[in-house]
């Protein structure tokens, strides 16, 4: 690969990456505040408005985080991938400039109410803001995934004699088929995330004996919130996108799951080494015929594997690939036997009083932030050899005149930035957590 192409991905790779750290806590916080505020407004309980303020301020510590370290993507589609931008800024630029007209600026001017209107506002108006909020950042996400759902599988566009594209159906972009089962699945995704750190605050402050009126409330909202997200994560939402990638790119499904041979009643493998030279998966441990049950509905179901395709069109990390999406789901699975189990005990009322289950649901938050991540990594990386696929190769839309050099000074920047950063988040976040819901209102 091209030392400067490769520049560019390792750039944009870590800079989204780290991005994306707060996005996904922000959506599902969002949807669970004003869950709070609800409960609030209906019951007259000021412990769920303290609960619900205390996530206020977690909200607004990652939203500026995200704002930060959002705009710098933005600015690399002109840097680093100005072919990219220039060939396909024609549709991108539409779903983009609707997330930053409508849903970023709903998103952060409510979130301004929210945070600093609870003493001015009557309670029903502070509760429409947390509405306000949920909304805008739900739309912001839509938007988004919009655009990488268009970059999977192009739809709505016509392509310009001198290899332009151009918008010819906001509709087509904006219900694309793609779209319909990989954003809910990403939103759940960040409801899991959500929940998880909710779930471990709670269990934190309650192994500590500190704010157990507040931490109960985390802990019964988070924990079937979390189980029905991390069910749903998986099916029908993930379900689905094995059986989109199966219709739209059948070479990606094959990597991801390490078909390296095309077969009836193909195998699902649970654990393997993939050895791409060889094309053979090593130790592995399979399920005979479920893959193609899964994909296709039939046990005996023909599946397409690596073989059937040219060695260029393949995804040009298998291993990575096929590791990334396998924790995804391994994680994923981890996710709703912890929850069910809390789920079973907290319906029983021993869950608070169950120390052993309230450190792993402590120490198990970091789980939904891998899995999300790999779960990025799995699109992205099987998406490959295409940016957008099937029509423009990542190879061509790279900035042909930002050298390996140049990139690098950049990426050492923004690594020496972001450790600065990473280090005022957790100061801030620690703060907050230390201080408790009773710092903000003192009924907890």
């Amino acid at each position: 690969m091209d030392t400067a192409l490769a520049t560019h991905r390792l750039h944009f790779a870590f800079t989204i990456t780290y991005h994306y750290l707060f996005p996904q806590l922000t959506m599902g916080l969002a949807l669970l505040i004003f869950i709070l505020k609800t409960l609030a407004l209906r019951t007259q309980n000021p412990v769920y408005d303290t609960a619900a303020r205390f996530w206020g301020k977690i909200f607004g510590i990652n939203f500026l985080m995200g704002v930060v370290t959002g705009i710098p993507m933005e600015f690399q589609f002109g840097t680093n991938w100005s072919e990219f931008s220039r060939l396909s800024g024609g549709v991108i630029g539409q779903t983009l400039a609707l997330e930053g007209t409508f849903a970023f600026f709903l998103e952060s001017s409510f979130l301004g109410l929210f945070l600093y209107g609870g003493q001015r506002l009557s309670p029903r108006l502070h509760w429409l803001s947390s509405l306000a909020v949920f909304v805008g950042s739900w739309l912001s996400g839509y938007f988004i995934v919009a655009t990488n759902a268009w970059m999977q599988h192009p739809v709505g566009y016509e392509l310009l004699p001198d290899g332009r594209m151009q918008l010819q159906s906001l509709r087509a972009l904006l219900s694309n088929p793609w779209l319909m089962w990989q954003y809910p699945h990403v939103m759940l995704g960040s409801v899991v995330t959500a929940t998880t750190v909710m779930a471990a605050v709670g269990s934190f402050y309650l192994l500590q004996g500190k704010h157990t009126r507040a931490a109960r409330s985390f802990l019964r909202l988070a924990v079937p919130v979390g189980l029905l997200a991390s069910l749903l994560s998986a099916f029908p939402t993930g379900d689905q996108q094995g059986k989109m990638l199966a219709q739209h790119q059948p070479v990606t499904l094959a990597a991801v799951e390490g078909l390296f041979r095309s077969e009836e009643g193909a195998p699902l493998v649970l654990i393997g080494q993939p050895d791409v030279e060889a094309m053979h998966l090593d130790n592995a441990l399979e399920v005979p015929a479920a893959l193609s049950f899964l994909t296709y509905n039939r046990w005996n179901a023909h599946v397409t594997g690596l073989d059937a395709f040219p060695e260029a069109d393949w995804p040009q990390n298998i291993p990575l690939l096929y590791y990334c999406f396998h924790i995804m789901v391994g994680l994923g699975t981890l996710m709703i036997l912890v929850f069910g189990i809390s789920a079973i005990l907290l319906w029983r009322r021993r869950l608070h009083a169950t120390r052993p289950v309230l450190w792993v649901l402590l120490f198990t938050f970091p789980f939904a932030y891998i899995a999300n991540t790999a779960g990025w990594l799995s699109a992205e990386l099987g998406r490959q050899p295409w940016v957008i696929y099937g029509i423009l190769r990542t190879a061509d839309a790279a900035s042909p005149t930002v050298s390996a050099g140049n990139a690098m000074f950049s990426l050492l920047g923004f690594m020496g930035l972001y450790a600065l950063l990473s280090v005022l988040f957790l100061l801030l976040i620690r703060h907050e957590i230390e201080h408790g819901p009773a710092s903000i209102e003192g009924a907890a």
